[in-house]
């Protein structure tokens, strides 16, 4: 168990955000993995893994929720040195996680015809979107149950043992891909079989750990029921996280939409590019945010204001040095990134224009999420509700349809809503999280 309250900062965050951003790393791939070995059966097949897509993100982000707010409230109250109250933060948050999966299962399922023709899905498409959605959405409580244990045993302090259960699974389904959709000829059935073994291997591994003798916290039997005192918090904590990745479809419609209006085909394969290198650009930042957290979390409950300072200090640097490096990479070399995704020519050369205007604030991002991830850490969770909100739907989402009204090249006008709504985002962000840290860091001081 690493000693979060003794342990050198400068050690502390490397060893948890290293493995944090590998299991992400891994999390990419397993929802790649699929897409490229079905690909091979045919273009519907391979569409309808991408309408189920939006299935999976949504079942991923109810898992994300309660692990991340069960996790921060549990590194908390750890720090303050209640290991039992912190024992039932983790037992009710993985029990909360498979309710919540069971019941968006329930939900979906009887209404799957509906739902898939919602998602894109056409006449062709449907049926093995359908053959796909149902095993995903079967498995709807194992994988939330499973994101839920991984982010309990990283607010431990226990992130390179959530790292090899993740690693397991997604080795697994690669390697059952291709014999279960080609050697068993199971089609798309079977790449969604191969998703769910994978996931239920990967959530054994993670109970079996946090149920034996090796953890500091155990998951008991006991403990095991929702409790509104701390069902509540956890979901409060965890609903920013939710925002932020709940809300990645409405944006991508929306801005798909507008394209269509101004730029035509080009404009919205474009996109798709962008929004690629955005995905791999906020890995490693998000990695870093999640490793940071259990110190802030875990020093917050102890009263350990100098260690709080240091944290985010050192937290807030790093960020800023990632997301000012990547800028720069993107303005001197965005065909170089435009490749990485297509081989057309035509299509390359534009994304590179687009990219470099897409990206124009991303040197300022670290700062965002440095102040939003502190937010959840120390049960700030209004705030964070507040800034995940203020960028998505209150700046992002209409600048979408207002920036081209008044530019010239009204393509590029739609590219632009994405830099002016993170100047905007990060500007109040910055002002609110000055103001809240220090009230937090005093009220510590008088405790």
């Amino acid at each position: 168990y690493i000693k979060i309250t003794e342990t050198p900062i400068s050690r502390l965050i490397p060893s948890l955000a290293i493995p944090t951003i590998i299991s992400m790393l891994v999390t990419s791939i397993y929802n790649m993995a699929d897409t490229f070995f079905v690909s091979r059966i045919g273009t519907s097949a391979s569409a309808a893994v991408g309408v189920s897509y939006s299935l999976m993100s949504m079942i991923q982000a109810l898992g994300f929720t309660l692990g991340m707010g069960s996790g921060n409230y549990l590194s908390r109250v750890l720090g303050s040195r209640d290991e039992e109250k912190a024992e039932r933060i983790a037992s009710t948050g993985f029990y909360s996680a498979i309710l919540i999966g069971l019941l968006f299962a329930v939900v979906c399922l009887p209404n799957l015809d509906v739902l898939v023709r919602l998602l894109g899905a056409t006449d062709t498409i449907a049926p093995y979107a359908k053959d796909y959605a149902k095993y995903i959405l079967i498995a709807a409580p194992v994988m939330t149950g499973s994101l839920a244990m991984n982010n309990l045993l990283r607010f431990q302090g226990l992130a390179v043992y959530a790292m090899i259960g993740i690693t397991t699974g997604g080795i697994l389904n690669m390697i059952l891909d291709p014999i279960f959709i080609f050697g068993f000829g199971m089609g798309v059935k079977g790449a969604a079989l191969a998703t769910i073994i994978s996931q239920a291997v990967s959530c054994g591994w993670v109970l079996a750990f946090l149920t034996g003798k090796k953890t500091f916290l155990r998951i008991k039997k006991e403990y095991l029921k929702p409790v509104p005192s701390i069902v509540f918090p956890c979901l409060a904590l965890g609903l920013s996280t939710f925002v932020m990745q709940s809300s990645e479809s409405v944006i991508s419609v929306c801005f798909n939409s507008s394209l269509l209006k101004y730029g035509g085909d080009l404009a919205v394969g474009a996109m798709t590019i962008l929004t690629s290198t955005m995905q791999f650009a906020m890995l490693p930042l998000q990695g870093i945010g999640q490793g940071a957290q259990p110190i802030m979390s875990y020093n917050y409950g102890a009263k350990k204001v100098d260690r709080m300072k240091k944290t985010f200090k050192l937290h807030l640097a790093i960020s800023l040095i990632y997301s000012t490096l990547f800028w720069l990479f993107v303005q001197l070399f965005p065909a170089t990134f435009a490749g990485i995704f297509s081989s057309d020519p035509e299509l390359v050369s534009f994304t590179a224009g687009a990219l470099r205007i897409y990206c124009g604030a991303m040197f300022l991002f670290g700062i965002q999420l440095a102040c939003q991830m502190t937010f959840v850490a120390i049960g700030y969770a209004v705030c964070s509700i507040i800034v995940a909100v203020v960028r998505k739907f209150v700046l992002l989402l209409p600048l979408i349809f207002i920036v081209p009204m008044f530019v010239s090249n009204k393509t590029m006008g739609v590219y632009m809503a994405e830099p002016i709504a993170d100047a905007i985002a990060v500007t109040f962000t910055a002002i609110l999280f000055s103001i809240q840290f220090r009230k937090a860091l005093r009220k510590l001081e008088k405790a």
